[in-house]
Order: C-alpha cells, then structure tokens, then sequence
C-alpha cells in the first residue's frame, strides 16, 4: 500500500512545487477504498483526493499517506481534519513533515481526535520522492541539479568552443522535459555569452515556466541577447557582485525587464592548489564570476522565491563550483559516443581534483539507461 502511495507522488512532479509531491492510499481489510495524489500547486491534498475517490465509507479504514497530514489551513483546509471527519482508524505516514507550520502537529491532532498513527514505513523510499521539498526547507535552498552533455572522452566541447551538438536529438528533448518541471534553470555568464541560450523548455507540454538565472559577477550580459530581449515573457534574473549591481549597466538590464540582484563574493573550491587559485579566478573571470559569486548567497536567495528544484546547465566553471562547493544533490551526465580530444578542449570539472581517490566525490546512488545512441548516468549524491 506505501509502495503504490510512493508510486503516485511521483506524478505530482514538475506539478506540485514548492509543494511537496504526495500520494495516499486507502485500505480496509486489505482492500483498497480510494488511493490519490497531490496533483497540482493549490489544488487538493494527497489525502483528499483519495477520500474523494474512495468506493465506499472510509469509516474504519487505514491510511498511508507518504507524508504527515497537514493540520493547518493553507491553500486547502487541514487534511487532518478531514481523516477524522471520514472515521478513518490508523494512519501509516513515511515520513514526518519538517515544516513548521506542520512538524508533529499533524500526528498530535490526529491522535487527539482518536486516530493511532505510525510513521516510518518506507521512510527512505518516500524521503528520495520528497528530496527536492525536504531540501528547501531544512537546508533552505534549492535541490540542485546538475546536468551535462559530454563526449565519451569527458569533454563538453572542442577547443574552439563548438558544442552543438554532443547529445543525440532523444537526449535534447528529453532535456527540455526536465526543464519543463523545473523551477528554474541556472547558468554562468560564460554559456550565456557564447551560446546565446534562451533556457525554455520547447516541444514540450510545458507545465511551467521556469526562472531563468545567469551568473555574471562583471555583468557583460548584453542586451542584444536572447535572455534579455525574452525577459518580459519569462522571467529572468541576473546575480552580478555588489559594485556591479547598481551601475548603468544593471539599469539598462533592469529597464529591459530583467532583474539585476547583487550578492557576495565567493572562494574557490576548498583544497585548490596554489596553482588552481590562479587559473581558477581566471577561469571565474572568463565565465563572467569575477573570483566567483557566493553560491549559497544565490541559493538561498532563490529558495526564499519558492524555488524548489534548480536545473545548472553552466559550463565548466560553474559546474565545478557548484560540485567542489557540495551544493549539487543530483546529475544527469549524458554521455555520447564520441571521442574529442584536444588538450585544450573543456571537461565538466574545472577545478585542480582530488590528491587521493579516497576523496574523490561520490555519489550515493547511481542509475545508468539509454537515451537514444547515448548512455543517460543519474548521480544521486545526497539521501
């Protein structure tokens, strides 16, 4: 009954956020009365989607919900009182809510109104469905996603920068689904620079409009570009350093529609050789990071916008950045069959790497597929 509770949070994805994805199932006597999800942001909780749905009086009847039931009047009344309105006996939760406005009380409300309550069932399968949601709020940014294109030499583009395409047409449309139900996408000012990108999902049932976020510490954006000139139909915001962010230049950005936020400065990644210092801050120059942005300044900024899920699609830079930083909770590395080279030619990681293997990154869990000609890696490296 959980495992199916699971199965259905999943189809709130790209749906539901900044929402957490939720699925309930109801049973009595080992047969299922009703089961639903949360289907959309705003729209009616796990649990009463499955009370709606049910085929017969849950008077009685055990729920399992993969989530603590709210208590609290949001968007939607309290599914708490509902479950107690309904007669329902026991309710099976994976996992508590660690929202304050939730936290226990759900479980305290229910017990009062004469409902027993156990929760941990399936606690980790449920926690990896709600990763994303558990991640905004406990740590207070965004779940990040890492995502890139390489050839099976490691290299995202030739020397010369040319890098349309690496990835097989299957692996650039199943990109823009994922951008499709992401809250917004990330990238450095260096891949704004010399792709010209515009960061929507296309060819897609879109369910969203994701923001649009590039890194640029000394504001080089230029206003002939496509994120600039798109910016009054999809929403677009530049993080530049403090001197940068009230020149004429921000103005000009600003007056185009696009939003210009100053923040702190950043390191570079810990453990960088003396040798690394230097090429690195070039490197963050190059890419329009100055000595680089505070990423977790911009994280944070981010997740008080509600931003729950954050797709980085940066170059070399801001990819190693984020992976020396350990900010990136999973990525996607589409790998395909061809081979580079080229001492010169860039890889995804840009900064000097581990002296041991020990301490090389690893990821927690891994999953390997196709995607079209290419291989699809999903990295997994928190739980």
């Amino acid at each position: 009954m959980m495992a199916r509770a699971i199965a259905l949070a999943r189809r709130g994805e790209g749906r539901v956020e900044p929402n957490p994805m939720v699925g309930c199932v109801i049973a009595r006597d080992g047969r299922v009365l009703g089961e639903g999800y949360h289907r959309r942001f705003g729209g009616p909780h796990a649990e009463i989607e499955a009370l709606r749905s049910c085929t017969a009086s849950a008077r009685r009847a055990t729920v399992y919900v993969t989530l603590e039931p709210c208590s609290h009047q949001g968007k939607t009344p309290p599914c708490c009182a509902a479950l107690i309105a309904a007669g329902v006996s026991r309710v099976v939760s994976a996992t508590g809510d660690p929202n304050p406005l939730v936290r226990g009380k759900g479980v305290r409300v229910l017990r009062a109104g004469g409902v027993s309550v156990a929760p941990g069932l399936l606690e980790a399968e449920a926690k990896a469905v709600l990763a994303p949601y558990l991640t905004r709020i406990v740590l207070g940014r965004p779940f990040v996603i890492a995502k890139w294109a390489q050839s099976l030499d490691g290299k995202l583009a030739t020397g010369t920068g040319d890098s349309q395409w690496i990835s097989c047409e299957t692996s650039r449309r199943r990109v823009h689904l994922l951008r499709s139900r992401v809250d917004a996408i990330l990238v450095g000012a260096g891949t704004a620079l010399s792709d010209d990108p515009l960061l929507t999902a296309r060819d897609v049932a879109i369910r969203r409009r994701a923001l649009r976020v590039v890194l640029d510490g000394r504001l080089r954006l230029p206003e002939r570009s496509r994120l600039v000139g798109t910016a009054g139909e999809h929403q677009t915001i530049v993080f530049t350093s403090r001197e940068r962010g009230s020149s004429r230049q921000a103005d000009r950005l600003r007056r185009r529609g696009v939003e210009v936020r100053a923040c702190r400065p950043g390191k570079a990644p810990k453990g960088s050789s003396a040798r690394h210092r230097v090429t690195g801050d070039r490197a963050y120059r190059r890419n329009g990071l100055s000595v680089g942005l505070s990423l977790k300044d911009v994280l944070r900024n981010l997740a008080k916008r509600s931003v729950t899920n954050l797709l980085v699609e940066g170059g070399g830079t801001v990819l190693s950045s984020f992976l020396a930083a350990g900010l990136v909770d999973e990525a996607l590395v589409y790998t395909a069959p061809i081979l580079i080279g080229g001492e010169g030619a860039p890889g995804p990681l840009d900064f000097a790497g581990v002296a041991r293997i020990e301490g090389a990154i690893s990821a927690r869990t891994v999953s390997t597929g196709r995607s079209g000609i290419d291989m699809v890696h999903r990295l997994r490296f928190t739980s």
